[in-house]
């Protein structure tokens, strides 16, 4: 691309049409998704309910910490990208390039993991349309051709609803989360209130076949995975029809709304019958069982209806993210130019979503606990997001007194938080990586990681000629839409 379409790109920006509960709502039910009805009981098999919910708690908590450099970037940097846009400002195009291509398979994977919960939520529901062809077994997981059907029905919508129109989507995403919040909280009264539902089934309160810290910390090395929707707050920046001087605000607020939906499933679950005898029973979905158990049918029909809405704001949510990181890494022409473009009719990154939907169109036919693998491995690449962001921001805050080079970034307060929201990634990069440590990724989750790097490596090597050709100016200008800031110029 010459220097003329990096000029042609750069002026080729969203349209400015979220409203701040909007993209409040995208925050939320991207992180909150399918785990908080899905997954509460290997939750409790690994810590125990107080165990789940306390490592949910720190985990949201230290989400937080980091998510305040996302906030206060994106009020200084209001365009789509994210982290890789940050990495870009504060380390250079490599740096941003490692960035994205992590964040890019993190967000798609969890577009297709969405996909086929919404299949396993078909199995419970409608199981004689689900379970209908089978087709063969891998890694355990009975593969059929309804479930198949499902994934790639809900695929389809939420791409063309996201084509159609970001001001659509998210205020689509808004009620979406309105339901979800309110079945929640039907659910969690009814039980406690039910003959059924008692705290007492809390006073096992941690796996006892496990060290409690060692469950809690296998807890809290979820959250990079759990917690991850926050950060479409500022990837949508470019597109708030509000000041991104409140993106700090909607950050906080949608991540305590998330936790606070995870803990209320978990107490859901727990409190509504004995849980280390339903853990026994081996049940596909443990939290329907004890749901139903205590409520009856209503009490099924409002856990569908939560669980529906929390796979459809992922889908929904994430479809957005990564089409937005495809559309920075285009005007940055680290991948094809046609990334890019925005649709003149819609407005939107067109092409980025019709790439995101190939790819997931591909992951039902893997099976659930295939995907898994890549899912775990990505909580990796969130990291590796985190980190930069952080470190970026640690780079712009300039302690308390000094010479400010960006309004209100001379505070110590702030600097320090930076500071500890890099300790907190790198701590979760150990809890995944470490050998021995109980958050350690699986083998088939190494090998999944190991071969994203090569063809992230090969991809790179294979646009570097180009890449050469394109000045940091350019890459600038086309990302950021202005010039680099003085305090993040680079050492040549």
């Amino acid at each position: 691309m010459s220097s003329s379409d990096a000029s042609d790109a750069s002026t080729d920006r969203l349209s400015k049409n979220l409203k701040p509960h909007w993209v409040w709502a995208i925050a939320l039910g991207s992180a909150v998704g399918w785990g908080a009805f899905v997954l509460p009981s290997d939750w409790m098999d690994t810590a125990g309910p107080v165990g789940a919910m306390l490592g949910l708690a720190i985990g949201g908590a230290l989400m937080i910490i980091v998510g305040m450099s996302y906030g206060f970037l994106a009020r200084i940097f209001p365009v789509s990208g994210g982290a890789f846009a940050y990495t870009l400002v504060g380390f250079g195009r490599r740096h941003a390039y490692i960035c994205a291509w992590f964040m890019t398979l993190g967000y798609a994977s969890i577009v297709a993991l969405n996909a086929s919960a919404l299949g396993l939520l078909a199995k419970r529901v409608v199981p004689q349309v689900a379970e209908q062809g089978y087709l063969y077994t891998i890694a355990g997981w009975d593969v059929y051709l309804g479930e198949i059907l499902v994934a790639t029905a809900a695929l389809l919508i939420f791409a063309v609803l996201n084509v159609r129109g970001g001001g659509n989507s998210a205020r689509l995403q808004f009620y979406m989360c309105v339901l979800m919040i309110g079945a929640v909280a039907i659910i969690l009264i009814g039980v406690l209130s039910s003959s059924e539902g008692s705290l007492e089934n809390l006073e096992l309160a941690f796996n006892p076949d496990t060290v409690p810290i060692a469950g809690i910390l296998s807890i809290v090395a979820i959250a990079p995975w759990a917690f991850i929707g926050f950060d479409n707050i500022p990837q949508t920046a470019e597109e708030f029809n509000f000041s991104a001087s409140k993106a700090s605000k909607l950050i906080v607020w949608s991540l305590i709304a998330a936790t606070v939906v995870y803990v209320a499933m978990i107490l859901a679950t727990a409190a509504g019958a004995p849980w280390q005898e339903e853990l026994e029973k081996k049940s596909v979905w443990m939290t329907a069982d004890v749901i139903s158990g205590a409520l009856g049918p209503i009490g099924l029909i409002l856990l569908c209806v939560a669980a529906f809405m929390g796979i459809a704001t992922g889908l929904n949510g994430f479809y957005m993210s990564s089409s937005r990181v495809l559309l920075a890494m285009g005007r940055a022409q680290m991948i094809p130019p046609a990334f890019a473009r925005i649709n003149k009719k819609h407005g939107t990154p067109s092409v980025g979503i019709w790439f995101v939907l190939a790819i997931c169109l591909i992951a039902p036919w893997f099976g659930r606990n295939a995907l898994n693998w890549i899912v775990d491995m990505a909580s990796i690449g969130f990291t590796f997001a985190f980190t930069y962001t952080c470190l970026c921001a640690y780079k712009m805050f300039r302690w308390s007194g000094q010479e400010e080079d960006v309004a209100e970034s001379a505070s110590t307060t702030r600097k320090l938080l930076a500071g500890f929201g890099v300790i907190v990634a790198v701590i979760f990069m150990i809890l995944l990586l470490a050998p021995g440590s109980p958050a350690q990724l699986s083998v088939p989750s190494f090998i999944a990681l190991g071969v994203w790097i090569m063809v992230g490596l090969a991809f790179y090597l294979s646009r570097r000629t180009h890449s050469q050709s394109v000045t940091d100016e350019e890459v600038d200008m086309a990302v950021l839409g202005e010039p680099r800031p003085g305090w993040a110029k680079l050492d040549r």
